[in-house]
């Protein structure tokens, strides 16, 4: 089983100095590799057509609306399911220790998203986005084993650092952590983009209400 994970937002508390309102963490779960391996080369293969150069690295965030639909269409048909968790950094309603500083608020939000896919995840590879902020990186690895794991049988086998260039499932796990945070702030594309994928949702957690 592979496990992708990602983020969209940022884990600034400063809501009115810029940071972003919602933090949402996403998780891609391919139970099957040989889908994920076609998956990865449907992607690679999206490049091509679109004319871009092989390595091209997708982004939900840069990409036009019409690379972003002909992504999500491309992936849609392919069998892996997904989890979120979006923090809700309304200083009215947010609150609790794990969320005073950015890193333990990371942190807790990922434990948050691992916890309700944990039924669902057995010896599975985490692959983390290695470009994300590196502070966290060794922290989270830690802290996902510790966390979850159970003593009668390992739900994470390994968790891995990975660049997003060249791996084109931590692309995917960025197109649906973009979709689920545009979804959730009402904007313009959001029901269209989110259709694609809607089917493969297991679980999306949005904290405080």
């Amino acid at each position: 089983m592979l496990v992708f994970i990602d983020e969209s937002g940022d884990s600034g508390l400063k809501i009115q100095a810029g940071s972003s309102r919602f933090f949402v963490i996403s998780l891609v779960v391919f139970e099957d590799h040989q889908e994920a391996e076609a998956c990865d080369k449907r992607i690679s293969l999206l490049g091509r057509e679109l004319g871009y150069p092989d390595g091209f690295t997708f982004h939900f965030k840069d990409n036009s609306h019409k690379i972003r639909l002909a992504f999500l269409e491309a992936v849609a048909p392919y069998g892996f399911c997904y989890f979120g968790f979006v923090l809700n950094k309304d200083p009215k309603k947010l609150w609790g220790k794990g969320f005073q500083f950015k890193e333990s608020l990371y942190k807790s939000a990922c434990g948050y998203i691992f916890e309700n896919a944990k039924p669902y995840l057995k010896q599975a590879i985490v692959v983390i986005d290695k470009s994300g902020r590196e502070v966290f990186r060794s922290q989270l690895a830690a802290y996902l084993k510790r966390k979850i794991n159970d003593k009668a049988d390992d739900i994470i086998k390994k968790v891995k650092m990975q660049p997003d260039r060249g791996n084109n499932l931590l692309q995917l796990v960025d197109y649906v952590a973009g979709v689920i945070n545009r979804y959730c702030q009402g904007k313009k594309g959001a029901d269209e983009y989110r259709r694609f994928i809607a089917a493969k949702e297991i679980n999306v957690q949005t904290w405080p209400k």
